[in-house]
């Protein structure tokens, strides 16, 4: 044995065909969010864009669903564009009017998804926040303003766990029946200097902990510990030797199917199919390939009464002649 896989784990509540997901955090959580849209699950994908600490995330969170706060003191003007120190900055405008229009809308989008979410997916990527010296305000997001304008400091354990059961006492009252997946990022902050990492993530790892041992309905996914005990291999790395690679996502993907997928026969039917959709024939128009589009679309056809399938269908419908 030249490794040491991680052990099986058995969620309690599983993902299906007809399950709301909603991701948030960092990115990882849209390599996870996006597998589960490739997939055909109803998935809304990081709609805030990455944020990477757990205050921020809350905050936002709590935001969508009572606009207790007024974001326009959080609104500035960099390099011709406006941006918001609570958002990513790919939340970005010419104009102040149009940026707000935008963050109200993902504001909106996330308060829907919530009320009717099956399960809210979190991502947690590090415990170091960045405070506005002269107003005391968490941002999310720098956006390269000069890091002297901002005081760094580590979120305690003790900080991150009653804001999340604040939160989920907010979200509770317009969904009950919510499922919360926490997950921390295999990603590693160099920036914060690989020694502060491992405490960061020491912090957040604890909290997950905590928080999934006071709640029945929050559990905890171990992409963390995959990536840094099962894969401890540089093959598994981008070339920037800190994310993982796509080899590496498919792999903890798999492990997330085994850990919270109901449906894997159906996923696994898809999966082929989708394979088929991927082929590129030497001739569009043969006999052949013609074939094998209408048994494909007949394939897509019987899977689209579980699954929604009706942009595959409608595609394979004009290639044929």
């Amino acid at each position: 044995m030249f490794r040491t896989e991680i052990e099986a784990q058995n969620s309690p509540v599983k993902i299906n065909y007809k399950s709301k997901i909603l991701t948030l955090g960092s990115c990882f959580s849209d390599s996870i969010g996006e597998r589960l849209q490739q997939s055909r699950f109803s998935t809304t994908v990081n709609p805030f864009g990455t944020i990477f600490n757990p205050l921020s995330i809350v905050e936002l969170l709590e935001l969508s669903l009572e606009r207790n706060e007024v974001l326009e003191h959080a609104t500035i003007k960099r390099d011709g564009y406006y941006l918001n120190y609570k958002f990513h900055s790919s939340f970005r405008a010419r104009t102040k009017d149009t940026l707000h229009k935008r963050m109200e809308k993902a504001l909106d989008e996330v308060s829907r998804q919530v009320k009717q979410a099956n399960f809210i997916f979190i991502t947690l990527g590090t415990a170091w926040v960045y405070e506005q010296q002269k107003s005391h305000m968490l941002v999310a997001n720098c956006h390269k303003v000069p890091q002297k304008e901002f005081n760094k400091r580590l979120v305690a354990t003790e900080e991150i766990v009653p804001a999340f059961f604040n939160l989920k006492e907010i979200i509770n009252q317009h969904n009950p029946n919510v499922q919360f997946v926490l997950t921390v990022s295999p990603v590693r902050h160099k920036r914060d200097t690989l020694k502060l990492n491992a405490v960061s993530k020491s912090v957040l790892r604890t909290a997950c902990y905590y928080m999934e041992d006071m709640a029945e309905d929050v559990h905890y996914f171990p992409a963390y510990e995959i990536m840094m005990d099962d894969l401890r291999d540089y093959r598994f790395y981008e070339k920037d030797l800190i994310h993982p690679n796509e080899q590496a996502i498919d792999y903890i993907w798999e492990k997330f199917i085994d850990t919270f997928i109901e449906d894997k026969e159906l996923l696994g039917q898809w999966t082929k199919l989708k394979q088929a959709l991927e082929h590129k024939p030497f001739n569009p128009k043969s006999g052949a390939h013609q074939k094998f589009l209408q048994k494909t679309l007949s394939q897509l056809k019987n899977l689209n009464k579980q699954i929604p399938l009706d942009k595959e269908i409608a595609q394979i419908k004009k290639q044929l002649k």
